[in-house]
């Protein structure tokens, strides 16, 4: 992925965009900040660099996990063929859309349900870029991802998890590299953190 047109196309993107209220006026500090429904838009050097590792390209179909603002999802979608995003907040979903829509993005799916558990209708993908913090990686992820895939996702508990790129081979093996240490909002669902089965 080249670099210097991932940053370009990142710093034309207006963060303001996807915030709302007072939090509008602090789009341009390097922090997570507050979307509502106790989730948060992720700061700006994570979600680029989290974009880079990932390495979209045109030919990818992407699985997001984690719709939120839609901030990663329009970073996501100027670099994929298509992006076909999960978000488990039906108002959330529902304002990234009209958002999105708005501003002329028109390779994106959306879908309001348990992210934990993919799409699988539309699997596989060549791409996921999970935005939750798991208590491990999803089974239902791993098998939705092709062969040759790359997954981004943060695992651990609450107060820091790992930010795990997981690759899948050609002979279905899967390869797990830590490159991050992060602090994301739970992923519900079965893989929630304070599950005990």
């Amino acid at each position: 992925m080249d670099y210097e047109k991932l940053e370009a196309y990142f710093l034309s993107l207006d963060r303001s965009m996807f915030l709302e209220g007072e939090y509008r006026k602090l789009s341009e500090m390097n922090h997570p900040l507050p979307i509502g429904f106790g989730q948060t838009i992720s700061q700006p050097s994570l979600v680029l660099m989290m974009t880079y590792m990932l390495d979209p390209d045109e030919a990818c179909r992407v699985l997001e996990i984690g719709t939120g603002s839609g901030y990663q999802t329009a970073l996501l979608s100027a670099f994929s063929k298509e992006v076909y995003t999960v978000e488990r907040i039906p108002e959330l979903s529902r304002k990234a859309r009209e958002r999105l829509d708005a501003m002329g993005y028109e390779n994106i799916c959306y879908k309001v349900g348990d992210g934990s558990l993919g799409w699988k209708a539309h699997a596989p993908y060549d791409r996921i870029m999970v935005t939750a913090a798991a208590s491990k990686i999803p089974d239902e992820l791993l098998h939705q991802l092709s062969k040759g895939g790359k997954m981004l996702i943060p695992v651990g508990p609450e107060n820091l998890q790992e930010l795990m790129l997981v690759r899948k081979n050609q002979d279905e093996t899967v390869e797990v590299e830590t490159v991050e240490w992060v602090r994301f909002v739970e992923m519900k669902g079965k893989y929630g953190w304070n599950r005990k089965d």
